[in-house]
């Protein structure tokens, strides 16, 4: 059977007639009236109509007719936080859906390959150690060592993982989940060392890390995430057949022409590197990779082909959402965004498995 034929019997393609245009374009009007809320609800409350007066006029360099407070508040202010948060939404859940087609296991997240971990590690050996190295850098990038060095850490915890998973040039998916299960926990008790060895006041600032914020989101890390995490949506869609293929099985998607070992390595690679990209600017935002894969396949089906756009435009329509509530929920201080992740997040997961449970016995 050809790659093509293999990976429609494996996502049911022809046969259940998904609605996938539908699900689509809901998800697309999601993602647009999420950004558009995120620009207009605040502190400083800015009509919908204004908000695209005032993209209009930057875009098409017109002279501004309104009032200069909107413009500021939504070019400098809002819309580099919206645009990391998009990039981070998109991200996260592109690599869910991309880590639970390698890991074929609906409950696989990026996690399991140890970015989060290995980033948190070394953030917060950057907080506690990374004062001199800090001054040596020029002043733009003093604002960006924090991120770069998670990014560092995530990507450099899970190149480890998968080059412990190798074996013989061919990639075991149980060795990768079992290496990223114990590194990822070697590399909490170094984050608990460093924790114990630093200040007080090192402790609030890993901590206020750790738990997720678009509140220092800046064009400097939208510039820096952007590249990353485009690249990981590209590869996605590029993989997409080949993860179709590979719901049957490693054997008859190899026998339909995949490249099974290069589909793998691949992935892990660009998950790594785009959700590094993501919590260096965000910081640790849970459930995002888990959950979103799932709510989308519940609307368009299995495929990867539609699954990861899908993933992308739901993955920016929930996590702009959380940070709207995140800042209205307790205004005008603002709730940690990963703690409303988590409050979301959590339930549907315990919902995710009590369904299994169910349908396994």
């Amino acid at each position: 059977m050809s790659l093509e034929g293999v990976a429609m019997a494996a996502s049911g393609e022809g046969t259940r007639g998904r609605p996938v245009a539908a699900g689509l374009t809901l998800f697309a009007v999601l993602a647009v009236a999420a950004v558009v809320g995120a620009l207009a609800i605040g502190p400083f409350t800015i009509a919908p109509g204004r908000v695209f007066a005032v993209l209009w006029e930057w875009i098409s360099g017109a002279a501004p007719a309104g009032a200069l407070r909107e413009r500021i508040v939504v070019l400098d202010v809002r819309l580099p936080r919206a645009i990391v948060g998009a990039l981070a939404g998109a991200g996260m859940a592109v690599a869910g859906a991309l880590m639970q087609g390698v890991f074929r296991n609906p409950l696989a997240d990026p996690s399991l390959v140890g970015v989060a971990p290995g980033a948190a590690l070394a953030a917060v050996a950057f907080v506690v150690f990374g004062a001199p190295l800090l001054a040596l850098l020029p002043q733009p990038l003093q604002v960006v060592g924090l991120p770069l060095a998670a990014f560092a850490g995530g990507l450099l915890t899970t190149l480890l993982i998968a080059r412990l998973a190798e074996h013989d040039g061919r990639t075991s998916v149980a060795t990768l989940l079992f290496a990223g299960l114990a590194l990822g926990a070697l590399a909490s008790a170094g984050t608990g060392v460093m924790v114990f060895l630093a200040s007080e006041q090192q402790t609030r600032d890993f901590l206020f890390w750790t738990l997720g914020s678009l509140g220092g989101a800046t064009w400097m890390k939208a510039a820096l995430a952007a590249p990353f995490v485009l690249g990981l949506l590209a590869i996605a869609i590029g993989l997409s057949r080949g993860l179709d293929a590979l719901a049957l099985g490693e054997a008859e998607a190899f026998h339909a022409g995949v490249s099974v070992e290069r589909l793998k390595r691949t992935a892990v690679v660009a998950v790594a590197a785009g959700v590094g990209a993501a919590v260096a600017a965000t910081g640790v935002v849970g459930f995002v990779g888990l959950v979103v894969p799932h709510l989308a396949r519940l609307v368009i089906g299995p495929s990867h082909r539609a699954l990861v756009p899908a993933s992308a435009l739901l993955g920016v329509a929930v996590l702009l959402g959380a940070d709207i509530l995140a800042r209205m929920i307790a205004a005008p201080a603002e709730l940690p965004l990963g703690v409303v992740t988590a409050l979301v997040g959590a339930p549907f997961f315990l919902w995710l498995l009590l369904k299994r449970r169910a349908f396994v016995g």
